[in-house]
């Protein structure tokens, strides 16, 4: 064990890990890349966290950078839980739901609790939890920026307990003038943030006024900025720590929004005859407010017939072009049901085919939902979808010409980009079929994003919506910001993290070839299976 894991484990009531099978674990997430750190640490408490960053702060001012990386679930995409130096696992004990306020819909839960164990205690309650995805940690979620069916985190949280690069501990949530004043008073880090953050926002006010409204539907870089300050003096630094992936602070508690539970769904799943067809039928249903509203390509569908997989919703007929699942949870029965018949009417002006679960099982439009989950466990080591074109988003009324681009890059690479739609956050994600074991399509996998990314920026999008840029996304991503606002973002950076040593290489500009050396590779179903 080297030095450092050893005058850790002497000062923390968790343990410090350097031995390489640890370290190997790791050395990936849910991402295409591969990193291995030096050590793994599983802090016990909030104060664990505080003695590493304090120590590592330490050793920066004497020169010698030790980076340190929050790690959740590591299920993220973008390669944003690897890291060279430390890694901070906060699952192994950090994971419990303190208090449900069922009064408020409010739940207090530490960074390392999953999202499904928040959503399975709060249900007992009549309560859910608005953003479940995947086997995400709150904190993991929450610095990820990341979506659930119909919400963004950044909709969800409501404060949150910080530990920043120097060890001192923060409570976010929104101050008033007066509270502000006393904050900028005192000399401590927190105290130079508030100060340099009050000073930056001033200087660049009609910069941060334009970045207003963008993190709803983009966490490239910090526009969380735009957020924090009101006209009457307040300041709330949460928007900023919503998708930061770790690099301004490490979040190790949070209080979540919460919302009314009703068990009791309404679906439909309608056959579209065209893609195009499918795209119109989702903003159609958007003005119907459900639940869930996604767009399944047809071509997935039939990928998963071809491993004779059943859909229970679909049956053994071959499917056209595009399927769309909707569904509504009203927690009024009256207005569920109003609702739902209001769309069915509609639905049979179209005369088009569809299934509903007055008679079929809900599960069967979840499954469908879940589509190309099951087909990442289903399909060969070759035949895998790497995890790395989601999250792109663009405006409704751009979406089409959108789409056409995206034709002509899947033409041009002959490969197939077959999408998922989510229909009430505009997010889209892509499946082709590549092989890390490919030279040819590693190449592929850098120029399709490049494509995606230039594409999305032309009809005013971005590739990072439902979830920030990382390290994979980020040369192309930061590549489209104008100079002054990645001037912007680099000096919100600097004022958290002074030395450096919050996960580098993560939200930053990042030499591609740093990224190809970083490729794994290869990308199996054994890596599916969580």
């Amino acid at each position: 064990m080297n030095k450092i894991a050893k005058y850790l484990n002497q000062h923390l009531l968790g343990e410090v890990s350097a031995a390489k099978s640890v370290r190997n674990a790791y050395s990936t997430d849910g991402s295409i890349l591969t990193l291995t750190p030096e050590m793994v640490i599983f802090p016990r408490v909030t104060n664990d966290i505080r003695k590493v960053a304090r120590f590592t702060w330490q050793l920066a001012e004497k020169g010698h950078a030790m980076p340190v990386t929050a790690r959740g679930g590591g299920s993220n995409t973008t390669g944003s839980a690897l890291s060279k130096g430390m890694i901070l696992d906060s699952r192994v004990y950090l994971n419990s739901i303190l208090t449900v306020a069922q009064k408020e819909k409010l739940a207090h839960v530490q960074a390392g609790a999953s999202l499904e164990s928040v959503q399975a205690a709060v249900k007992w309650q009549g309560l859910t939890l608005p953003v479940v995805n995947g086997r995400q940690t709150v904190g993991g979620a929450i610095a990820s920026a990341s979506c659930g069916d119909r919400d963004h985190m950044d909709s969800v949280v409501d404060k949150l307990e910080v530990v920043l690069a120097n060890g001192d501990v923060i409570e976010t949530g929104r101050k008033s003038r007066h509270e502000v004043n006393k904050i900028l008073g005192h000399q401590t880090f927190e105290g130079e943030v508030y100060r340099k953050l009050s000073a930056l926002i001033e200087d660049n006010i009609d910069l941060v006024n334009r970045l207003e409204g963008a993190m709803a539907d983009d966490s490239v870089g910090y526009p969380g900025i735009s957020s924090v300050r009101r006209r009457d003096g307040s300041m709330d630094l949460t928007p900023l720590f919503v998708g930061s992936q770790g690099t301004l602070g490490i979040i190790s508690e949070a209080v979540l929004k919460l919302d009314f539970f009703n068990p009791n769904r309404l679906a439909a799943a309608i056959t579209a005859s065209s893609i195009e067809q499918g795209r119109d039928l989702i903003d159609k249903l958007y003005d119907y407010n459900p639940a869930q509203l996604y767009l399944v390509d047809g071509s997935l569908i039939e990928r998963a017939q071809s491993y004779d997989k059943t859909l229970s919703i679909i049956g053994d007929s071959q499917t056209s072009a595009a399927v769309v699942v909707v569904s509504f949870d009203d927690h009024s029965d009256r207005n569920r049901l109003h609702k739902f018949k209001r769309m069915m009417k509609y639905l049979k002006t179209l005369n088009l085919p569809v299934v509903d679960s007055r008679q079929h099982d809900l599960t069967g439009f979840d499954q469908l939902i879940d589509l190309p989950k099951s087909l990442a466990r289903l399909a060969e080591d070759g035949e895998q979808s790497p995890p790395a074109f989601d999250c792109v988003h663009v405006p409704v009324d751009r979406r089409e010409e959108f789409a056409s681009r995206v034709i002509e890059t899947a033409d041009k690479l002959h490969v197939a980009m077959p999408v998922v739609v989510n229909g009430l956050t505009g997010c889209m994600t892509f499946y082709p079929q590549l092989k890390l074991s490919s030279v040819g399509d590693k190449q592929k996998i850098f120029k399709i994003l490049k494509e995606l990314n230039d594409h999305a920026v032309h009809h005013e999008g971005t590739i990072g919506s439902c979830g920030a840029e990382g390290r994979l996304k980020a040369p192309v991503a930061w590549a489209s910001l104008d100079k002054e606002v990645v001037e912007l973002y680099e000096s919100i950076r600097q004022i958290f993290d002074p030395f450096g040593t919050m996960n580098p290489g993560v939200k930053q500009p990042v030499d591609p070839r740093t990224l190809v050396s970083m490729l794994r590779k290869s990308f199996e179903a054994s890596d599916n299976i969580a």
